[in-house]
């Protein structure tokens, strides 16, 4: 693959419905879409970094520095096999995982073109059909949440995530768990809690949750491995998770018993592919965050839940849940009993609604020979 072109797009979305976490509330997305070309073929990658420093140190301004002048500069007019094989040209430019997810991601989608094969099978992806859970935010009221929750499993969705903060967590479990005794649930804390918190974690091992997600600070091991230790429910670890070798060192010292994996936190398709590896290597069971994508984005997610150990529902939900109108088509649709189905068309499947892009774009920057 030889890279002629490719551009930057920020994409301004609102939400449907604002989405509360322990760090904050999201009403509008702003979203870095990469798009790049041999010429005659174009991939097309997203950059999931938020719009400030609360879940990650990266953001949609850094996103687009680092791409525009450390990046895009080592990649443009160079040529490689594979995807894979870009990713050496920027390895010396430490972290911003989600700004080099975006452009690899991207070169995935043109090799997978360019080959005439779906993602997903490119990938190494075995299943055809992939489980679907949602995550659902912090809610003005229990009331409120167990309506939500209500329609969600009504509409097939196989797994519930609630948010949880300090305030926000034993009663509202304890209340879920009255109503809907027989669902997945888990929580996630979005790093809320420290181990002064281990009684609260105990109260709430006897509710029947599939696992807390990344309940302790968000660059810890030791004190998850300390936590997991002393409760049942088992530990889910996301933003501690940016490596394969992460991974493997978490595994080792008993810090979690599942990880969750998301293409930008761990800087595209192939340390997705290297953490699945060394997880299902070592009986550790993953599954695919989501951060509040488009459907370009979405639909890398979908793609890589193909893969053999991702055997959790995940984050991996349909376009309707969050956007009046995606950027996709066909949309993203999950059926009836709680599943999306890969795509057999070249690439990740979907076509990209250009003139809703456009319309949706407040700026661009293209870069080409």
């Amino acid at each position: 693959m030889f890279i002629k072109e490719i551009e930057l797009r920020e994409l301004r979305m609102q939400l449907l419905q604002p989405f509360e976490t322990s760090f904050g509330v999201t009403r509008e997305r702003r979203i870095v879409l990469v798009e790049v070309t041999d010429g005659k073929h174009t991939g097309f990658g997203e950059v999931t970094a938020g719009e400030g420093p609360f879940y990650s140190h990266e953001t949609t301004e850094t996103a687009w520095h680092i791409l525009s002048d450390f990046i895009i500069p080592k990649v443009l007019g160079r040529e490689a096999g594979t995807a894979a094989g870009f990713a050496p040209l920027w390895a010396p430019i430490r972290g911003h995982n989600m700004a080099k997810a975006g452009l690899e991601s991207a070169l995935w989608d043109l090799e997978a073109r360019l080959k005439g094969r779906p993602l997903w099978k490119l990938l190494g992806g075995t299943r055809d059909r992939i489980e679907c859970g949602v995550s659902i935010g912090i809610k003005p009221t229990i009331d409120d949440l167990l309506a939500t929750i209500d329609r969600e499993v009504k509409a097939g969705y196989r797994r519930i995530k609630i948010k949880i903060k300090p305030g926000w967590d034993l009663k509202v479990i304890q209340e879920v768990r009255e109503a809907f005794p027989e669902i997945l649930l888990m929580g996630d804390a979005n790093s809320a809690y420290t181990l002064a918190d281990v009684d609260l974690f105990r109260k709430m091992d006897k509710y029947n949750v599939m696992m807390f997600e990344q309940p302790l600070h968000y660059e810890d091991m030791i004190d998850h491995a300390e936590l997991q230790k002393q409760i049942e429910t088992p530990i889910c670890l996301d933003e501690s998770i940016h490596s394969a070798d992460d991974a493997r060192k978490a595994i080792q010292i008993g810090a979690c018993r599942i990880i969750n994996i998301k293409l930008g936190r761990v800087g595209g398709h192939s340390e997705v592919r290297a953490v699945h590896d060394v997880c299902m290597k070592n009986g550790i069971p993953v599954w695919c965050g989501g951060m509040l994508e488009s459907g370009i984005g979405r639909a890398h997610n979908v793609a890589l839940s193909s893969l053999p150990n991702f055997t959790l529902p995940g984050d991996v939900s349909a376009s309707k849940r969050y956007w009046a109108e995606d950027i996709v088509s066909p949309p993203v649709e999950v059926s009836p009993d709680g599943e999306i189905s890969q795509r057999l068309a070249p690439g990740i499947g979907f076509d990209v609604k250009k003139d809703l892009v456009e319309r949706l774009t407040i700026r661009t920057r293209r870069f080409s020979l």
